[in-house]
């Protein structure tokens, strides 16, 4: 994917999505970012990042950022929730990108989900399974729109997640019974290399560290991005 083109990042004011908005930039991608806070917008801007002010769970809101007059050629969403929010944009604010995506004709969409997600939820240990499940229940609607959506995709399942350093270690797998950690600057470099994967196209796929896989797993077979 040429680094002339605008990738939008949903969520880059924070974790995961501030990571990629990162990493893009390193690699010379121009980035846009949908931002809910004035400062957050201006910290982002110092960055090389273009920010716009808005909410996600406002259909306005996002068409004017992905329809307006940078044309985005690709779409990066990392939108979550906690368990206690009210009103959750894992669904909703994903479904707005999805949708405005569609009428921006991206070429690609990567949605961030979690382990725990449709038939990845036998990976998760019961205890974090029921603490994250309104969570997870939101997040596997918006993998099903996505899917059906027509676009071609790539969701990226994360492993337990750290603020770390990147380790160099991350590793994608198509198998669902595999759960571990991952840090996030590994989750956004993995995510970044599947925007120019072919191999990656409507896929979807754990992300782990190699060295923080849960013991006593069965053996996987890691996905090649090509």
């Amino acid at each position: 994917m040429s680094n002339t083109s605008y990738i939008f990042v949903a969520g880059a004011s924070r974790g995961v999505g501030q990571e990629i908005a990162k990493k893009l930039i390193a690699d010379n991608f121009k980035v846009k970012a949908l931002l809910r806070n004035e400062t957050a917008c201006q910290e982002l801007e110092k960055t090389g990042v273009k920010s716009v002010l808005g909410d996600a769970l406002k259909v306005e809101d996002v068409e004017q950022a992905i329809l307006g007059n940078e044309p985005i050629k690709a779409v990066i969403t990392t939108l979550g929730g906690l368990p206690t929010n009210d009103v959750k944009p894992d669904f909703i604010g994903n479904k707005n990108i999805i949708d405005a995506a569609i009428k921006a004709k991206v070429d690609k969409l990567i949605l961030v989900t979690s382990i725990g997600c449709g038939d990845s939820v036998g990976a998760m240990p019961p205890q974090a399974l029921e603490t994250l499940k309104p969570v997870l229940i939101e997040k596997e609607k918006a993998e099903e729109y996505l899917i059906n959506s027509g676009l071609n995709y790539t969701i990226i399942r994360p492993g337990g997640l750290k603020s770390e350093p990147a380790t160099g270690n991350g590793i994608l797998t198509k198998d669902t019974r595999i759960v571990g950690s991952i840090h996030r600057a590994d989750v956004a470099d993995l995510v970044c290399r599947c925007l120019s994967s072919a191999n990656a196209n409507n896929q979807v796929l754990s992300a782990l560290d190699k060295n923080m896989i849960y013991p006593g797993l069965p053996e996987f077979i890691e996905f090649d991005l090509g």
